[in-house]
């Protein structure tokens, strides 16, 4: 079905760039949760590119958790969707072939645990965001209060959160006789195999402790950092993807051309050649992982705030305001302090490429998405370099000005009045802590109370204590804009 799709788009436009193999001749080694436009730009990438290069049964089963659309918008074009990178230069087209089919693990729960448990699937790939797996961060267990891990642990065998499918069918592997799957995170979270491991062993001690200790010593879990900035799909992609291939495509997406893929290697029953599309295998992933974290993911949160703040719709918009500029040069800065580089890396260097592609007038990414989720993003991004600015006596002032920006931002008001979603796990607790508290001490003190948000370490530091109440005293009283100007105004 899908050579006859292929067929349609090399008669509708030879510009378009078609996949170098016949998807119909590979087979499905790879189920993917979390469908999403970021998968498409980069796991399913590389993928492409590999199965071009090297072949194999390595195309993927995608699979959204919740949505139902996304999943039919793929079907119906036989998996078969636009890849376009922009740049300020110019915009391509790439049709991407590694995607077999897509389904709702809503829609159809039976399917996706028939996938989950077939003897070719020998990798599973994971995008759910920091918020989808359900593990408590201090903890490194199932988070009990979230109500999907608290259904799934009722009733194990009728899972419908990632972590409840993942010990179910590695179960019923494991009865079966057949290999287990490796699991792959590729969400930005420290350690993100350590950490996903960490949370399926407990799921499954607290239902099953034999096959705990089967997946302890089977089932591999390899650490990974992905870097590709996606937006969001718009109306402006699919009129682009028509313009560019001539064919309607609803599932297009749109990318900038820079994208790495840092992967632990260990992959016991095998792994798709995706070295072959710039994937860098090592032994040790952290310093990679960190340096994007704290230098791009948190430069991106504290810029998401602050434009949202001052009224830029996008990143590319933040990037042409001289006071933000500077403060986003401030915060790498600093946060490179606490990195240890790579092998190779220059972090200065690194900083320079990241201001270039924030600068990308091609790439519409919103900084209201990039907003969503701040208890769960700004741990890793934001507090554990200013504890280690802490630590080594270095200024916090740049993780206060981005928690003080996250605080003003979780009010959900502008300063001219108009109102925004904020669209975080705890948002009802954030915007109540925010709102219902007088005192900027009192709104300070709520957040820092909110359980597993900010460590405690931080939260009784009264260094950090003063300067972020000060800042966000400043936010409220003073407004947005005088308080950044005053900001960049420190940083000459």
């Amino acid at each position: 079905m899908s050579a006859q799709r292929l067929t349609q788009l090399s008669q509708a436009s030879a510009q378009t760039q078609l996949p170098d193999y016949s998807p119909d001749e590979h087979g499905v080694g790879i189920v993917h949760i979390g469908l999403g436009a970021f998968h498409k730009a980069h796991q399913a990438y590389y993928t492409d590119v590999a199965l071009g290069q090297a072949g194999g049964d390595w195309k993927i089963a995608a699979v959204s958790l919740r949505s139902t659309q996304l999943a039919e918008q793929l079907n119906e074009q036989h998996g078969l969707f636009t890849l376009i990178t922009r740049s300020d230069e110019q915009s391509t087209a790439r049709i991407i072939g590694s995607i077999d089919s897509a389904l709702s693990a809503k829609q159809s729960p039976d399917e996706l645990m028939a996938l989950l448990c077939d003897k070719s699937v020998r990798v599973v790939t994971v995008t759910v965001t920091e918020k989808g797996y359900g593990i408590d961060r201090h903890t490194q267990g199932v988070d009990l209060n979230d109500p999907v891990i608290a259904a799934d642990l009722e009733t194990p065998s009728s899972p419908s959160g990632l972590i409840g499918y993942l010990v179910q069918a590695l179960d019923l592997r494991r009865q079966q006789n057949t290999p287990p799957f490796t699991v792959l995170s590729c969400d930005n979270l420290p350690l993100n195999g350590q950490f996903l491991r960490a949370g399926v062993l407990d799921f499954a001690s607290r239902t099953n402790p034999t096959l705990c200790q089967w997946i302890a010593t089977q089932v591999a879990f390899p650490c990974s950092m992905v870097d590709r900035i996606t937006p969001a799909p718009t109306p402006e992609t699919h009129k682009l993807a028509t313009e560019l291939t001539s064919t309607t495509d609803l599932a297009a997406v749109t990318s900038e051309p820079f994208h790495q893929w840092v992967i632990e290697d260990h992959f016991p029953t095998g792994r798709p050649a995706w070295e072959l599309a710039g994937a860098i295998f090592t032994d040790d992933v952290s310093a990679f992982e960190t340096m994007k974290l704290r230098m791009l993911n948190g430069a991106h949160s504290m810029m998401a705030y602050a434009g949202h703040l001052s009224g830029h719709r996008y990143i590319r918009d933040v990037m042409k305001d001289d006071v933000l500029v500077q403060l986003v040069r401030q915060h790498m800065q600093h946060s490179a302090l606490s990195v240890n580089a790579p092998q190779g890396i220059d972090l200065a260097v690194y900083a320079d490429q990241l201001a270039d592609r924030f600068t990308n007038t091609a790439i519409a990414h919103e900084t209201i998405q990039i907003a969503m989720d701040g208890s769960q993003k700004m741990p890793q991004r934001i507090f554990e370099p200013c504890l280690d600015a802490i630590k080594h006596n270095r200024s916090i002032r740049p993780f206060a000005l981005a928690t003080a920006l996250w605080i003003r931002f979780c009010s959900g008001k502008t300063d001219a009045g108009e109102t925004y979603p904020v669209n975080d796990p705890l948002s009802d607790a954030l915007m109540a802590a925010v709102t219902d508290s007088e005192s900027t001490k009192t709104k300070v003190a709520a957040v820092h109370q909110l359980i597993g948000v900010v460590p405690d370490e931080l939260a009784n530091n009264s260094l950090w204590h003063s300067t972020l109440v000060e800042i966000v005293d400043s936010l409220f009283v003073n407004g947005v804009e005088m308080t950044l100007r005053d900001e960049a105004q420190r940083c000459q």
